[in-house]
């Protein structure tokens, strides 16, 4: 039975626990990218992507956090039915006051 090809001499693992997750981008930027020569890398990648892509189909079909809100019916007022104010069933909270009459003098 031959070695497994990550025991063969002069072979690199495909997956190797020593690489750091993230690795600084070539490009002259200071920006980093997830390392998929490292398991944790290649997960994030894996679930970067079905993540982006279920929001992409979920937005085309307008469905989950995309759904519109539902139509509303056009206000219309309730029906007059009622007069205005209303009658008092009891007595009132304040005290009735004196009728106003005009009187010469002001007195």
């Amino acid at each position: 039975m031959p070695a497994p090809e990550h025991l063969r001499p002069g072979t690199q693992p495909v997956h190797d626990e020593d690489e750091p997750v993230f690795k600084r981008s070539n490009w002259g930027t200071s920006r980093y990218y997830y390392n998929p020569r490292n398991p944790l890398g290649l997960a994030l990648i894996v679930v970067s992507v079905v993540f982006a892509a279920t929001m992409l189909i979920l937005m085309a079909n307008r469905a989950g956090p995309f759904k519109p809100p539902p139509a509303h019916a056009p206000w219309s007022p309730p029906p007059y039915d009622y007069s205005w104010p209303p009658p008092s069933a009891g007595p009132t909270p304040w005290p009735s006051l004196p009728p106003v009459t005009d009187t010469p003098g002001g007195h």
